[in-house]
Parts: C-alpha cells; sequence; structure tokens
C-alpha cells in the first residue's frame, strides 16, 4: 500500500497515492470530490467534449483501494456528483459499480456544494459525521478541531533538478486535514491560494498524491 502515514489529532492516519485517506483503527477509508459525472456536465452546459471516462476511471481506482486496505467504512466527503442531475442520471453500469462497491460496508455519503447526496442511492446521506476524535464534513470550519474536509482540490507545486512537480496533496496541521480531489478532471486550487493560506496554520504541511507520496512544509 503505498502512501504515507502521519498523526493528527491522536489518530494514525495514511495519506494514500491515489488521494484517499485510510484509518486502520476503523476499518475507514475516505476519499472526496468524486465528481462523477463531469464530462457529461460539461456537454451539457455547452462545454468542450471530454473524453467519457471520468466515472470508470474514477470508480475503478476506489474499487483497488477499497481492495486493498479492505475497508468496512467508507466516507465519501461531498460532491460526490458534479452536479444533482450527474447522480440522476447515472449509466446503469456505473449504478451496479457503486453498488458493488457499498456492498457488505457503512457507506456515508457526505452533502456537498455541488450535490445535497445522491439520495437515489444506498447508503447514509448526512451534512456531516463524526467518529471516535475526528469530524467529517465538505467544507471546514474556521474553529474547528479534529476535522477532515475536502472542497478546496488542494495542490502543490514544488520546484525539483530540470522541472516543475505540481499534484493534488493532502495539508494538514494540528486542527484539520484538507483533502485532495479523488475525482478524474477535477482540476485544483494551490495551497498558497488565500483561501488555503488563512484556513492552515503557519506550520501546515503537504502530502502530494502519486507513485511516490511525498512529505513537505505547505507552500504559501
Amino acid at each position: 500500500m503505498n502512501g504515507l502515514e502521519f498523526s493528527f489529532a491522536g489518530a494514525r492516519l495514511r495519506a494514500m497515492g491515489s488521494g484517499a485517506l485510510w484509518w486502520p483503527a476503523h476499518d475507514l477509508l475516505c476519499v472526496s470530490d468524486l465528481h462523477l459525472g463531469k464530462s457529461s456536465r460539461v456537454v451539457r452546459r455547452g462545454g468542450p467534449a471530454l473524453p467519457p471516462y471520468d466515472n470508470r476511471e474514477t470508480l475503478s481506482r476506489l474499487a483497488a483501494d477499497l481492495d486493498t486496505t479492505g475497508a468496512k467504512t467508507v466516507v465519501c466527503l461531498g460532491d460526490s456528483f458534479d452536479d444533482l442531475e450527474a447522480s440522476e442520471t447515472l449509466s446503469d453500469a456505473d449504478r451496479l459499480e457503486i453498488s458493488a462497491l457499498q456492498a457488505g460496508r457503512l457507506w456515508i455519503w457526505i452533502e456537498g456544494n455541488h450535490d445535497p447526496g445522491p439520495v437515489a442511492l444506498s447508503g447514509t446521506h448526512l451534512a456531516e459525521w463524526s467518529q471516535d476524535v475526528l469530524v467529517f464534513r465538505h467544507i471546514a470550519e474556521p474553529d474547528a478541531q479534529g476535522e477532515v474536509s475536502g472542497h478546496f482540490h488542494p495542490k502543490v507545486r514544488l520546484n525539483a533538478p530540470g522541472r516543475m512537480i505540481s499534484r493534488p496533496a493532502f495539508l494538514f496541521d494540528r486542527c484539520r486535514v484538507i483533502m485532495p480531489a479523488y475525482g478524474t478532471y477535477t482540476g485544483g486550487l494551490r495551497s498558497s491560494d488565500t483561501a488555503l493560506s488563512q484556513l492552515m496554520q503557519p506550520d501546515a504541511r503537504a502530502i502530494l498524491t502519486g507513485p511516490q507520496p511525498q512529505l513537505t512544509l505547505m507552500p504559501r
């Protein structure tokens, strides 16, 4: 299992290279901002056609992470679909795939700002959810403690010899973890953006996703 372990609010967590967060003590896998249906939503709104494989790629990675971890609980941290229509027009194949992934697991859909939660699919639908020392919600709250959230799609840029590295990243400090977007075609917000630099404490760190996750101070 590629990833980096770190301690947060007394919990031992693993930031996986895929962008998922693994909490072994509770057999819990957390993913954020799947944005399923983004390619179809872009076309519906008159944008350029994107290859229509985002759902399959995202769900395949999620299936692989579930096989690797054997997670018994899955938390989807909001914006699981790119908009409400995307959840309502999900293909039969994708709907069956999600049902297969849910089988035998506690599956929690957290409400996002793009969608209120895919209520036509099974699982538990909540505005936020707490487990032990952590609270899971879509958008970070300034005074929160032990918070895991998403929404911002953080990315980090680092200078490397002869090249620039830019990857989705986990951001964390003593108060919160902000998850990278898990979905395909999701884009991202640089960690130096005011929205993130004002939320994160001065000693915040980042874990870049990818085949070899990398820990660094959060660039500002």
